[in-house]
């Protein structure tokens, strides 16, 4: 089992990373509880642990846990299918932290785990490793193999045993029901202000910092190359982005703005798909260090340039662009 404990999150706040035929960590046991993959951490997420928030207030606890997987389920059974996350494990488990969790448990998924029928996975995980004094789940939460449980069956197993359940109803803005599918269109369209309504916040990447063709610095504009991102890319094009130097998490190091490009360089002639950042007003040796971008605002679309001078003068428009924007 590992556990780490920040202080960011409070006295007695922590995630641990555990086998699921493990004993959960003593401070995680007892409480409320919402199992799910959480990916994302959207609006609709958040809604469901301020339920279990309220329901710890009404049940003889106190403590709110929230669990979920690594990997994700759809690696192991189609991995075919699976996409790029919205969130790294290490970045959900903070964001859970920040919406109101105790603690933060994953599971490590295997094949073992997930042959579990709705009622051993009830049984073995929720009551004898959580002790689970109540349970809040979201109207579509499907649980155990081939996902057979439904929140109908997870409410009737309750019963039986005498553990508080409450059931979330869709989480809506405008009529929309908000979900982790819905912020990863909004994504793949560019498409930030809606990202940023059904997220509540910013969407962030964090990768890498490696040494690229240091073209950027010829002409005034050096860039900070990102590889190693392990979560869904926007599309394509030039965004205005908050820079967080040292990962996503790390929220005592130095915040920067920047303009983006995700996608080809075609004014040299590079098809390549890449992440370059020009931060604004730093200067300084990156490499190797890992750095966060928050996407504000979609400038304009990547497109061919006849001259290097007419990409020099879009690129002082963009930071511009930027500049505006932060005030």
């Amino acid at each position: 089992m590992t556990v780490s404990t920040s202080e960011k999150f409070g006295p007695g706040r922590a995630t641990a990373t555990i086998d699921w035929r493990e004993a959960p960590p003593a401070e995680s046991r007892q409480g409320v509880v919402a199992v799910g993959n959480f990916d994302g951490v959207h609006r609709g997420h958040a809604a469901l642990v301020d339920t279990a928030r309220s329901l710890a207030g009404t049940s003889g606890s106190e403590v709110v846990t929230v669990v979920t997987f690594d990997p994700h389920p759809l690696q192991l059974l189609h991995p075919e299918r699976f996409q790029p996350p919205l969130t790294t494990i290490e970045d959900r488990a903070e964001l859970l932290h920040k919406a109101g969790a105790d603690a933060v448990v994953i599971l490590k998924t295997d094949a073992d785990m997930l042959k579990l029928d709705p009622s051993d996975f009830f049984r073995r995980i929720l009551v004898d490793g959580f002790a689970a004094k109540g349970l809040v789940e979201g109207f579509n939460f499907r649980f155990g193999h081939d996902r057979a449980g439904s929140v109908e069956t997870l409410r009737q197993l309750c019963a039986k045993v005498g553990i508080a359940f409450q059931e979330v109803e869709p989480f809506q803005l405008d009529g929309v029901t908000v979900s982790s599918s819905k912020v990863r269109d909004a994504l793949v369209q560019g498409n930030m202000a809606a990202a940023i309504e059904l997220l509540g916040r910013h969407y962030r990447i964090s990768g890498t910092v490696v040494t690229g063709a240091k073209r950027g610095r010829t002409i005034g504009f050096p860039t900070a190359n990102l590889e190693v991102v392990k979560t869904l890319l926007p599309a394509e094009g030039v965004y205005a982005v908050r820079a967080v130097l040292g990962g996503p998490n790390r929220v005592s190091d130095r915040v920067l703005l920047g303009a983006a490009n995700i996608g080809p360089n075609p004014t040299f002639g590079e098809n390549a798909r890449k992440i370059e950042v020009h931060l604004i007003d730093f200067t300084g040796d990156l490499y190797g260090q890992t750095l966060a971008l928050e996407f504000i605002q979609r400038l304009r679309e990547t497109r061919p340039f006849k001259c290097v001078e007419e990409l020099v003068q879009q690129l002082g428009e963009d930071v511009a662009q930027v500049r505006m924007l932060s005030c």
